[in-house]
């Protein structure tokens, strides 16, 4: 019964639109003799096809790119990561080689050149707080996927924080903007470093304390970490100096870096593992139960 009666409103719509459909079609008779009749017609239907196939091939080929582009980010994330380790792998095998030239006159042992402790895993941030006196990041990376706490977490523009909490698919970070974070860093071309700390007034800054007054420098020099941690390798961005002042010690400068890293944009992130930390903090620990 309800088959007929879809039936019958379909036959009574095409006869209400007949005039329409018989338009359509002499419409496109019409076109078919004109392509078959006529060579400059037919090329200039042929030419207009072709432009209105090339734009539907280039939006499908735009909509198809945009759809794609969460997995491009990820390649070039990881791309990026990898850049990153192989500059740090190059410095490292730089420093040792000038090292040892100096000692033995040219001769590097391949240990001191091969071994480099550190890898990444890639992220994305799930969670992220920028508003409160102590910030929090979630990632979606935990420890199944070889994630654990005390690992240096960064952006591709900078330090981010360090893993303080490690479930199995998740991890929480303690972002730069804590008052609980404490980072080693140094300015750019300088071998003295200072401890740097959010200063709790804007997401963009943090300071940098304790750093010798003889240190050479000047606003708009870069900051990286110093190294001095098993945290982070030494190398990596951390910001530029705003502004400066003499700490209450005249023998200290408090320098104020705007961070490189915008945490109010922060999507995607790089955990970085050293295979040394857990052997160097053991003999450190060591070492200080002696004290």
């Amino acid at each position: 019964m309800s088959i007929n009666l879809t039936v019958r409103k379909l036959l009574d719509f095409l006869i209400r639109k007949r005039h329409w459909f018989l338009f359509i079609l002499l419409e496109i008779i019409s076109i078919l003799l004109i392509y078959r009749s006529n060579a400059y017609q037919r090329n200039i239907i042929f030419s207009t096809a072709n432009v209105v196939f090339g734009k539907v091939i280039s939006v499908s080929g735009n909509v198809y790119a945009y759809l794609h582009l969460k997995e491009v980010n990820k390649e070039l994330l990881e791309r990026n990561g990898e850049l990153e380790m192989a500059v740090l792998h190059l410095q490292d095998q730089i420093e040792a080689m000038v090292a040892d030239t100096v000692r033995f006159s040219g001769f590097v042992p391949v240990d001191s050149v091969d071994h480099f402790p550190y890898s990444f895993i890639t992220a994305r941030v799930v969670n992220n707080s920028v508003a409160k006196i102590f910030n929090y990041i979630t990632l979606d990376k935990g420890r199944k996927d070889g994630v654990a706490i005390d690992m240096g977490v960064v952006s591709e523009r900078g330090v981010v924080g360090i893993v303080s909490t490690v479930s199995d698919h998740y991890s929480v970070v303690l972002p730069v903007l804590n008052p609980k974070f404490r980072l080693s860093g140094k300015v750019l071309g300088s071998s003295y470093f200072g401890l740097l700390s959010w200063n709790r007034r804007s997401t963009r800054y943090a300071n940098l304390d304790e750093l010798p007054r003889h240190v050479d420098f000047q606003e708009g020099d870069t900051i990286i970490t110093s190294g001095y941690s098993a945290v982070f390798p030494e190398g990596l961005m951390v910001g530029t100096v705003s502004s400066f002042r003499k700490q209450n010690d005249d023998n200290f400068y408090s320098l104020e870096v705007q961070l490189a890293t915008d945490f109010h944009t922060l999507k995607n992130v790089k955990i970085i593992r050293n295979y040394d930390q857990a052997e160097r903090r053991k003999l450190e620990e060591e070492a200080r139960a002696h004290d």
